[in-house]
């Protein structure tokens, strides 16, 4: 599961980063906390424009959905089933990098969640990196198209595992050198494992501090 994303970079560091021109990102700007349930608009890479840094809309909606209330069911896809559900199924093969400095996760101290601490994660020096995605252009009843994507979820790696201990679940976070492979649409379950690279988790709910490195 991953509901809150962080992306503090510029788009100049972006361009610097991915090796893309920045294309129709108007009106973004470096946010904290962007929220899956705003569905906002966030900077991606998509498969069939690879050069190109562009915003898509957060929360799949499928060709054929008749409006976009599925997009509460669409902000993360597992990637275990993501062949095979209905929303997700037509979407496999386009593959997009959903960019981002950090996400944030929950960590439940009790066993229904009523207490909770949440945690910062990020790369070494707050350094950017892409989620892998799936992207779709959906076209409403008055012809306007809309670019949307969802998050691909995967097992939780070691450090996840005692964050996110409710579902134990973490977004698929790409290396650099697998990003490529990902967009180039490399088979789905050689990207299953959780990251193996290190992670920062950094407790927000105490004082600031370092959970660990995995």
């Amino acid at each position: 599961m991953c509901y809150q994303t962080r992306l503090l970079k510029s788009k100049a560091q972006l361009q610097e980063r991915f090796k893309g021109t920045i294309d129709d990102m108007e009106g973004f700007n470096p946010q904290k906390i962007l929220k899956a349930f705003d569905f906002p608009k966030t900077p991606v890479i998509t498969h069939d424009a690879p050069d190109k840094i562009q915003c898509l809309q957060w929360g799949l909606i499928p060709s054929w959905s008749n409006d976009n209330s599925i997009q509460n069911y669409t902000l993360n896809a597992r990637i275990e089933t993501i062949t095979e559900k209905p929303a997700f199924k037509e979407a496999t093969h386009n593959r997009c990098l959903v960019l981002a400095d950090g996400f944030y996760e929950w960590q439940w101290l009790t066993a229904n969640g009523s207490k909770k601490e949440k945690y910062q994660i990020s790369l070494p020096n707050d350094a950017l990196f892409a989620f892998a995605g799936i992207y779709s252009h959906w076209v409403d009843s008055e012809g306007i198209s809309t670019g949307t994507y969802s998050i691909v979820t995967t097992e939780a790696n070691a450090l996840m595992r005692k964050i996110h201990n409710s579902k134990k679940r973490m977004p698929v976070i790409l290396s650099d050198r697998n990003e490529q492979d990902w967009l180039q649409g490399a088979p789905i379950n050689s990207f299953t494992s959780g990251f193996q690279g290190e992670l920062i988790a950094t407790n927000l709910d105490r004082d600031p501090g370092q959970l660990g490195l995995f």
